[in-house]
């Protein structure tokens, strides 16, 4: 609101019949300066950080007291029963204090902030009754939404997002863009151009993305820095893209009006840093599925809106060894092997059982996400 506010008062100046030597310099300045995206994404970063200080406590009395408690499954460790009793939903916190500077400091026209807001609201919201339901036991037996539910819910998100971006009238992206498949490092597209075959592939990058952050929520911290270093790097990332000189510099397709998701992108920082605030060990709260979904379908949106969808598997490497840790145990080891073959899964509760105390399990993934960030954006330059 208060970029189109700076916005329309800059062209109201611009053309207006009178001029106004003192004042009219003054709102010149002031409006030119808020619609830098630099500026703005400062500014974002800021709100978001305020707005958690000032939701998060009164959001923690009121989740505890409506008795919005977690309720865990016993993995055999210590840390994994302390959290039971825990708030749980501290996703909200997330997602109010990225909404509000979102609102306030982007381009709500800009196709590429309405995608990532619908990625917000979808998620969030199948988080939120996955929440809702676990906290609300059945006959004595934890709900939750089931595996198949989450996948279709999921799925249908990266159907719709997949239809929107690969459909020229409403795409923000070019025809010859959306289509092509792009790797890291590498500086032309690997495949071009292949139109609806795409489709498949944006609902498999959505799925992924999605469940990898929400096998990585399980200890307190863990997942937030973690996809705060990926934003990170698709928020430089998407700045580059929508910019022509560095475009054609790091030879990236240029595309217009991606640099407002270095705004967006700031925003969700500022909330993963405040939402820290919280839930850094011992935690106050936890993100429950609420922002675990909430951050996995934001990452997926970034990563296919930017053809970054490869780089995941880099900036993103802690989500894709906790997912692929998980899958190894339950899927070959119990279901195909009927066997264990790891001590704990996932990797996270393998680190634990081995004997690491639980925020140096934290931290040590904090140091691999943060690293791996650094090649992300490497990659940028070394193509």
């Amino acid at each position: 609101m208060l970029y189109h506010l700076a916005s329309e008062a800059f062209q109201w100046y611009r053309q207006a019949p009178v001029s106004f030597p003192v004042i009219g310099s003054d709102v010149l300045l002031i409006t030119r300066f808020l619609m830098y995206l630099s500026v703005r994404a400062i500014l974002a970063i800021l709100t978001s950080f305020v707005v958690t200080m000032l939701v998060g406590r009164r959001l923690i009395r009121l989740l505890h007291a409506h008795h919005v408690r977690d309720t865990v499954k016993d993995f055999g460790t210590i840390s994994a029963t302390d959290k039971r009793g825990t708030p749980t939903m501290g996703g909200l916190i997330i997602i109010a204090s990225l909404v509000v500077p979102v609102l306030l400091w982007c381009d709500l026209t800009n196709r590429f902030v309405q995608i990532a807001l619908a990625a917000t609201a979808w998620f969030g919201a199948i988080g939120v009754v996955d929440d809702h339901l676990k906290v609300r036991p059945y006959r004595g037996r934890i709900r939750g939404l089931g595996e198949a539910q989450k996948l279709t819910l999921q799925g249908l998100f990266g159907l719709g997002l997949g239809i929107v971006y690969l459909t020229p009238a409403i795409s923000p992206v070019p025809p010859e863009v959306a289509g092509s498949f792009y790797v890291p490092f590498y500086k032309y597209a690997v495949l071009h151009d292949i139109g609806w075959w795409y489709l498949p592939f944006i609902v498999f990058v959505t799925l992924l993305i999605s469940n990898s952050v929400n096998l990585t929520d399980g200890m307190d911290g863990l997942a937030i820095m973690p996809a705060n270093f990926a934003v990170l790097v698709y928020g430089v990332i998407a700045y580059a893209m929508g910019n022509v000189v560095y475009a054609e510099y790091l030879r990236y397709d240029y595309l217009h009006g991606s640099g407002e998701l270095l705004v967006f992108c700031a925003a969700l920082f500022g909330a993963g840093l405040g939402f820290l605030w919280y839930n850094a060990y011992p935690a106050e709260i936890i993100m429950g599925d609420t922002g675990s979904m909430a951050l996995g379908g934001i990452l997926a949106s970034l990563a296919i809106m930017l053809k970054q969808e490869v780089l995941f598997l880099i900036v993103g490497g802690v989500f894709v060894a906790e997912t692929l840790s998980s899958f190894i145990q339950q899927k070959i080891g119990e279901n195909f092997l009927g066997r264990r073959i790891f001590y704990r899964a996932p990797l996270h509760h393998q680190m634990e059982y081995r004997g690491l105390a639980e925020t140096k399990v934290v931290i040590r993934l904090w140091i691999i996400a943060g690293l791996l960030a650094m090649v992300g954006l490497a990659s940028m330059k070394l193509r």
